[in-house]
Protein backbone atom coordinates (compact mmCIF):
# COMPACT_ATOMS: atom_id res chain seq x y z
CA UNK A 1 0.00 0.00 0.00
CA UNK A 2 0.86 3.76 -1.14
CA UNK A 3 -0.34 6.48 1.07
CA UNK A 4 0.28 10.21 -0.23
CA UNK A 5 -0.77 12.82 1.70
CA UNK A 6 -2.66 15.60 -0.84
CA UNK A 7 -1.73 19.24 0.52
CA UNK A 8 -5.28 21.74 -0.01
CA UNK A 9 -3.57 23.15 -3.21
CA UNK A 10 -2.49 19.70 -4.75
CA UNK A 11 -6.39 18.71 -4.24
CA UNK A 12 -7.28 21.74 -5.98
CA UNK A 13 -5.02 22.00 -9.00
CA UNK A 14 -5.91 17.56 -9.76
CA UNK A 15 -5.96 17.94 -13.81
CA UNK A 16 -6.58 14.89 -16.38
CA UNK A 17 -4.50 14.13 -19.22
CA UNK A 18 -4.94 11.97 -22.13
CA UNK A 19 -1.46 10.94 -23.07
CA UNK A 20 -0.57 8.45 -26.44
CA UNK A 21 3.07 7.93 -24.83
CA UNK A 22 1.31 6.35 -21.60
CA UNK A 23 -0.79 4.14 -23.85
CA UNK A 24 2.18 2.95 -25.90
CA UNK A 25 4.17 2.36 -22.91
CA UNK A 26 0.91 0.11 -20.86
CA UNK A 27 0.28 -1.81 -23.96
CA UNK A 28 3.77 -3.22 -23.91
CA UNK A 29 2.98 -4.87 -20.91
CA UNK A 30 0.03 -6.30 -22.43
CA UNK A 31 1.88 -7.89 -25.15
CA UNK A 32 4.76 -9.24 -22.42
CA UNK A 33 1.42 -10.83 -20.83
CA UNK A 34 -1.26 -11.04 -22.92
CA UNK A 35 -3.23 -13.43 -20.56
CA UNK A 36 -3.45 -11.36 -17.47
CA UNK A 37 -4.98 -8.26 -19.86
CA UNK A 38 -7.86 -10.46 -21.53
CA UNK A 39 -10.37 -7.85 -22.15
CA UNK A 40 -7.33 -7.05 -24.77
CA UNK A 41 -6.73 -10.20 -26.26
CA UNK A 42 -8.70 -9.27 -29.89
CA UNK A 43 -5.58 -6.53 -30.07
CA UNK A 44 -2.90 -8.50 -28.57
CA UNK A 45 -3.79 -11.23 -31.37
CA UNK A 46 -3.52 -8.50 -34.05
CA UNK A 47 -0.03 -7.51 -32.62
CA UNK A 48 1.48 -11.65 -32.37
CA UNK A 49 4.82 -11.29 -33.74
CA UNK A 50 5.46 -7.45 -33.07
CA UNK A 51 9.04 -7.05 -32.04
CA UNK A 52 11.10 -4.09 -30.48
CA UNK A 53 13.32 -6.05 -28.00
CA UNK A 54 15.19 -3.01 -26.47
CA UNK A 55 12.00 -1.36 -25.57
CA UNK A 56 10.19 -4.47 -24.45
CA UNK A 57 13.28 -5.39 -22.47
CA UNK A 58 11.95 -1.94 -20.42
CA UNK A 59 8.28 -3.05 -19.90
CA UNK A 60 8.42 -5.94 -17.93
CA UNK A 61 4.92 -7.76 -17.35
CA UNK A 62 2.76 -6.87 -14.28
CA UNK A 63 3.59 -5.79 -11.54
CA UNK A 64 6.98 -5.25 -12.42
CA UNK A 65 8.84 -1.87 -12.15
CA UNK A 66 8.59 0.23 -15.43
CA UNK A 67 11.28 2.88 -15.48
CA UNK A 68 9.53 6.58 -14.77
CA UNK A 69 11.14 8.46 -17.46
CA UNK A 70 9.33 6.11 -19.82
CA UNK A 71 5.69 8.18 -18.71
CA UNK A 72 7.20 11.86 -18.24
CA UNK A 73 4.31 14.47 -16.97
CA UNK A 74 2.19 15.29 -19.75
CA UNK A 75 1.62 19.10 -20.25
CA UNK A 76 -1.54 19.29 -21.03
CA UNK A 77 -5.32 17.87 -20.76
CA UNK A 78 -4.31 16.16 -24.50
CA UNK A 79 -1.12 15.49 -25.01
CA UNK A 80 0.72 15.50 -28.12
CA UNK A 81 3.21 12.39 -28.39
CA UNK A 82 5.64 14.16 -30.17
CA UNK A 83 5.93 16.67 -27.34
CA UNK A 84 6.22 13.49 -24.79
CA UNK A 85 8.87 12.03 -27.18
CA UNK A 86 10.72 15.04 -26.60
CA UNK A 87 10.75 14.87 -23.15
CA UNK A 88 11.83 11.45 -23.07
CA UNK A 89 14.37 11.62 -25.11
CA UNK A 90 15.85 14.60 -22.87
CA UNK A 91 16.02 12.39 -19.86
CA UNK A 92 19.71 12.77 -18.73
CA UNK A 93 21.47 9.35 -19.96
CA UNK A 94 22.33 8.64 -16.35
CA UNK A 95 18.87 8.67 -14.78
CA UNK A 96 17.93 6.51 -17.46
CA UNK A 97 20.65 3.96 -16.71
CA UNK A 98 19.77 4.23 -13.67
CA UNK A 99 16.25 3.05 -13.68
CA UNK A 100 17.07 0.58 -16.50
CA UNK A 101 19.26 -1.27 -13.63
CA UNK A 102 16.70 -1.93 -11.57
CA UNK A 103 15.22 -4.11 -14.32
CA UNK A 104 18.88 -5.48 -14.82
CA UNK A 105 18.44 -4.01 -18.30
CA UNK A 106 21.28 -2.48 -20.06
CA UNK A 107 21.94 1.51 -20.23
CA UNK A 108 19.26 3.08 -22.83
CA UNK A 109 20.01 5.84 -25.13
CA UNK A 110 16.82 7.96 -24.71
CA UNK A 111 16.56 9.72 -27.71
CA UNK A 112 17.29 6.16 -29.46
CA UNK A 113 14.43 4.86 -27.58
CA UNK A 114 12.02 7.56 -28.78
CA UNK A 115 12.39 7.05 -31.64
CA UNK A 116 11.51 2.82 -31.18
CA UNK A 117 8.26 3.88 -29.44
CA UNK A 118 7.20 6.02 -32.29
CA UNK A 119 7.77 3.18 -34.51
CA UNK A 120 5.91 1.17 -31.94
CA UNK A 121 2.79 3.62 -31.79
CA UNK A 122 2.88 3.83 -35.72
CA UNK A 123 2.49 -0.43 -35.56
CA UNK A 124 0.71 -1.40 -32.68
CA UNK A 125 -1.73 1.83 -31.46
CA UNK A 126 -1.69 4.32 -34.31
CA UNK A 127 -4.61 2.73 -36.21
CA UNK A 128 -6.81 2.03 -33.25
CA UNK A 129 -6.18 5.41 -31.65
CA UNK A 130 -9.38 7.03 -32.99
CA UNK A 131 -11.24 4.55 -30.87
CA UNK A 132 -8.96 4.77 -27.98
CA UNK A 133 -8.70 8.45 -28.25
CA UNK A 134 -12.59 8.89 -27.90
CA UNK A 135 -13.25 6.57 -25.09
CA UNK A 136 -10.16 8.25 -23.28
CA UNK A 137 -11.85 11.92 -24.19
CA UNK A 138 -15.39 11.10 -22.86
CA UNK A 139 -13.94 9.23 -19.43
CA UNK A 140 -12.57 13.12 -19.13
CA UNK A 141 -15.47 14.56 -19.49
CA UNK A 142 -17.52 12.24 -17.47
CA UNK A 143 -14.77 12.61 -14.36
CA UNK A 144 -15.00 16.23 -14.64
CA UNK A 145 -18.32 16.53 -14.26
CA UNK A 146 -18.36 13.91 -11.07
CA UNK A 147 -15.49 16.25 -9.85
CA UNK A 148 -17.69 19.23 -9.87
CA UNK A 149 -20.63 17.44 -8.26
CA UNK A 150 -18.83 15.11 -5.64
CA UNK A 151 -16.01 16.81 -5.19
CA UNK A 152 -12.23 15.35 -4.74
CA UNK A 153 -13.43 12.73 -2.57
CA UNK A 154 -16.05 11.28 -4.66
CA UNK A 155 -14.17 11.42 -7.88
CA UNK A 156 -10.78 9.34 -6.43
CA UNK A 157 -12.90 7.41 -4.44
CA UNK A 158 -14.93 6.29 -7.55
CA UNK A 159 -11.89 5.83 -9.51
CA UNK A 160 -10.56 1.76 -9.22
CA UNK A 161 -11.10 -0.29 -6.55
CA UNK A 162 -7.13 -0.13 -5.84
CA UNK A 163 -7.49 3.37 -5.38
CA UNK A 164 -8.93 5.36 -1.54
CA UNK A 165 -8.96 8.65 -0.48
CA UNK A 166 -10.15 9.62 2.83
CA UNK A 167 -8.89 12.51 5.64
CA UNK A 168 -6.38 14.07 2.32
CA UNK A 169 -4.34 10.65 1.95
CA UNK A 170 -4.52 9.02 -1.16
CA UNK A 171 -4.23 5.26 -0.77
CA UNK A 172 -2.86 3.13 -3.94
CA UNK A 173 -3.10 -0.32 -3.60
CA UNK A 174 0.40 -1.17 -5.73
CA UNK A 175 4.01 -2.57 -5.03
CA UNK A 176 6.82 -1.04 -6.95
CA UNK A 177 7.15 2.51 -5.95
CA UNK A 178 7.87 5.20 -3.52
CA UNK A 179 5.76 7.52 -2.94
CA UNK A 180 6.27 11.42 -1.76
CA UNK A 181 3.45 13.63 -0.32
CA UNK A 182 2.27 16.04 -2.43
CA UNK A 183 2.96 19.21 -1.16
CA UNK A 184 1.48 22.64 -1.94
CA UNK A 185 2.06 23.75 -5.27
CA UNK A 186 2.64 20.23 -6.56
CA UNK A 187 0.12 18.79 -9.07
CA UNK A 188 -1.81 14.92 -9.40
CA UNK A 189 -2.15 14.11 -12.96
CA UNK A 190 -4.73 11.62 -13.58
CA UNK A 191 -4.58 9.61 -17.17
CA UNK A 192 -6.96 7.62 -17.80
CA UNK A 193 -5.25 4.19 -20.33
CA UNK A 194 -7.38 1.83 -21.50
CA UNK A 195 -4.29 -0.86 -21.39
CA UNK A 196 -3.46 -0.14 -18.02
CA UNK A 197 -6.76 -2.44 -17.21
CA UNK A 198 -7.03 -4.21 -15.14
CA UNK A 199 -4.78 -2.63 -12.35
CA UNK A 200 -3.26 0.58 -12.08
CA UNK A 201 -0.04 2.72 -12.33
CA UNK A 202 1.78 5.51 -10.82
CA UNK A 203 4.52 7.65 -11.21
CA UNK A 204 6.29 9.76 -8.35
CA UNK A 205 8.36 12.72 -10.48
CA UNK A 206 7.86 16.23 -11.06
CA UNK A 207 3.93 15.66 -10.69
CA UNK A 208 2.54 12.64 -9.34
CA UNK A 209 0.64 10.62 -11.57
CA UNK A 210 -1.96 7.61 -11.54
CA UNK A 211 -2.75 6.00 -14.33
CA UNK A 212 -6.61 4.18 -13.78
CA UNK A 213 -8.68 1.95 -16.47
CA UNK A 214 -11.81 3.97 -17.98
CA UNK A 215 -15.42 3.12 -17.59
CA UNK A 216 -16.42 1.60 -20.89
CA UNK A 217 -12.60 -0.62 -21.35
CA UNK A 218 -14.40 -3.86 -21.56
CA UNK A 219 -16.64 -2.75 -24.79
CA UNK A 220 -13.24 -1.33 -26.59
CA UNK A 221 -13.18 -3.80 -28.90
CA UNK A 222 -16.78 -4.71 -29.53
CA UNK A 223 -18.72 -3.98 -32.30
CA UNK A 224 -21.45 -1.51 -31.82
CA UNK A 225 -25.08 -3.14 -31.86
CA UNK A 226 -26.69 -2.40 -35.01
CA UNK A 227 -29.77 -0.15 -34.93
CA UNK A 228 -33.30 -1.56 -34.55
CA UNK A 229 -35.23 -1.17 -37.69
CA UNK A 230 -37.94 0.65 -35.94
CA UNK A 231 -35.59 3.61 -34.86
CA UNK A 232 -34.25 3.83 -38.35
CA UNK A 233 -37.78 4.70 -39.55
CA UNK A 234 -38.03 6.27 -36.85
CA UNK A 235 -35.02 9.31 -37.28
CA UNK A 236 -33.33 7.05 -40.55
CA UNK A 237 -30.51 4.87 -40.79
CA UNK A 238 -27.41 7.49 -40.59
CA UNK A 239 -28.97 9.17 -37.71
CA UNK A 240 -29.85 6.12 -35.61
CA UNK A 241 -26.70 4.89 -36.00
CA UNK A 242 -24.83 7.94 -34.57
CA UNK A 243 -27.21 7.82 -31.43
CA UNK A 244 -26.23 4.28 -31.06
CA UNK A 245 -22.88 5.49 -31.62
CA UNK A 246 -23.08 7.87 -28.70
CA UNK A 247 -23.07 5.71 -26.21
CA UNK A 248 -19.85 7.50 -25.04
CA UNK A 249 -19.26 11.08 -26.07
CA UNK A 250 -17.43 11.27 -29.27
CA UNK A 251 -16.14 13.96 -31.74
CA UNK A 252 -17.49 14.83 -35.16
CA UNK A 253 -14.43 13.02 -36.85
CA UNK A 254 -14.67 10.15 -34.69
CA UNK A 255 -18.24 9.71 -35.40
CA UNK A 256 -17.44 10.13 -39.36
CA UNK A 257 -14.49 7.30 -38.68
CA UNK A 258 -16.39 4.66 -37.29
CA UNK A 259 -19.79 4.80 -39.27
CA UNK A 260 -17.54 5.95 -42.77
CA UNK A 261 -19.64 8.87 -43.09
CA UNK A 262 -18.06 11.92 -44.63
CA UNK A 263 -17.56 14.54 -41.94
CA UNK A 264 -20.04 16.78 -43.38
CA UNK A 265 -22.65 14.35 -43.42
CA UNK A 266 -22.39 13.59 -40.04
CA UNK A 267 -22.41 17.35 -39.34
CA UNK A 268 -25.74 17.65 -41.08
CA UNK A 269 -27.36 14.72 -38.95
CA UNK A 270 -26.26 15.91 -35.53
CA UNK A 271 -27.09 19.50 -36.53
CA UNK A 272 -30.84 17.54 -37.39
CA UNK A 273 -30.51 15.38 -33.68
CA UNK A 274 -29.72 18.90 -31.72
CA UNK A 275 -32.87 20.85 -33.34
CA UNK A 276 -34.78 17.75 -32.12
CA UNK A 277 -33.32 17.50 -28.69
CA UNK A 278 -31.63 14.40 -29.05
CA UNK A 279 -27.89 15.70 -28.95
CA UNK A 280 -25.87 18.41 -27.63
CA UNK A 281 -22.42 19.44 -27.88
CA UNK A 282 -19.93 19.53 -24.83
CA UNK A 283 -16.10 21.23 -25.64
CA UNK A 284 -13.30 19.09 -23.77
CA UNK A 285 -10.08 20.77 -24.22
CA UNK A 286 -9.55 21.45 -27.56
CA UNK A 287 -12.59 18.74 -28.93
CA UNK A 288 -16.37 19.24 -29.28
CA UNK A 289 -17.81 16.14 -27.61
CA UNK A 290 -21.45 14.97 -29.18
CA UNK A 291 -23.54 13.93 -26.23
CA UNK A 292 -26.62 12.04 -25.96
CA UNK A 293 -29.53 13.90 -24.15
CA UNK A 294 -31.95 12.15 -21.83
CA UNK A 295 -34.50 12.41 -24.23
CA UNK A 296 -32.41 10.01 -26.42
CA UNK A 297 -31.78 7.60 -23.91
CA UNK A 298 -35.22 6.88 -23.34
CA UNK A 299 -36.10 6.65 -27.37
CA UNK A 300 -33.12 3.91 -27.49
CA UNK A 301 -33.99 2.15 -24.04
CA UNK A 302 -37.81 2.21 -25.71
CA UNK A 303 -36.15 0.62 -28.86
CA UNK A 304 -33.96 -1.75 -26.81
CA UNK A 305 -30.96 -0.15 -28.90
CA UNK A 306 -29.30 1.73 -25.42
CA UNK A 307 -25.78 0.59 -24.08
Amino acid sequence: MVSIDLSASAMAKIRFAVSPLWEAIASIRVLRDPGAHAIHLPWAGRMRGLRFPELFALVPPAPGYIPDFLTPTPRGPFADLDEELEMLAATPPAAAAGQAALLGAPPPDPAALAAQIRAYFAAAIEPDWPRIRALLEAEVFARARRLAADGVGGLLNDLHAQVTFADGTLSVLQRWCAAPDVPDGGDLVLVPSVFVWPSVLTVFGVAAQLAYPPRGVGALWESPPAPPGALGALVGRARARLLTELAAPASTTVLAERTGLTAGGVSQHLAVLRAAGLVRTHRCGRSVLNVRTAAAEALLTANGAAS
